[in-house]
């Protein structure tokens, strides 16, 4: 049989049974959309790279241990694997990106660098780019990466259209009807998204 024709979940129960190139064809085979997810994300190749195989080696050891249930969604699983380890990876870097007024006679925090927006107009920010971060993930897959690879990732739509072999007008389809539901998922959940 051969392992290029074969499905995801085929590639899957093979490699559950002790056929590791089964594996390698899954990555290759959805490298560009899980690397270029996270990419998109982090904005940075290395970091990229790093969280790239750290998402398989969670699919690996997931697989491994039969935690895969969304039979025929593969690439999404790995997709929400890929998500889930970069929020943490950002949690990380926030964390270690914190001062101490302890150390110091003078009072670091009484600077003008601190004081350019209140906490509270920071807080209310940081939750709304969280609620359209919650709400692009009920989107449709094409939609969704459109939205990410543009205002996320900085791409512009030629960029967009050669990644995802679309035509131009196909990828600004894509973002017009993505910006629509995001519109009717506000209205429909009464979100309101102002400071």
């Amino acid at each position: 049989m051969n392992l290029q024709k074969s499905t995801d979940q085929e590639l899957i129960d093979r490699f559950i049974k002790g056929e590791k190139r089964c594996m390698e064809v899954l990555i290759s085979r959805h490298k560009q959309k899980v690397y270029s997810y996270i990419l998109i994300t982090v904005k940075n190749t290395h970091v990229a790279d790093d969280l790239f195989q750290e998402t398989f080696i969670k699919v690996i050891n997931s697989l491994k241990v039969g935690n895969y249930t969304d039979k025929g969604k593969f690439i999404s699983w790995v997709i929400r694997i890929a998500h889930n380890i970069t929020i943490d990876y950002f949690r990380k870097e926030k964390n270690l990106n914190t001062f101490s007024n302890d150390d110091h006679e003078v009072d670091l925090f009484n600077n003008e660098k601190f004081s350019d927006e209140n906490i509270e107009d920071r807080l209310v920010g940081d939750q709304i780019i969280n609620d359209v971060r919650m709400l692009i993930e009920f989107l449709p897959d094409e939609q969704k990466q459109i939205i990410m690879m543009r205002h996320y990732g900085g791409m512009s739509f030629k960029d967009i259209a050669e990644q995802t072999n679309v035509s131009i007008n196909t990828a600004l389809g894509r973002m017009r009807y993505a910006l629509i539901n995001l519109r009717k998922i506000i209205e429909e959940k009464n979100i309101v998204l102002t400071r």
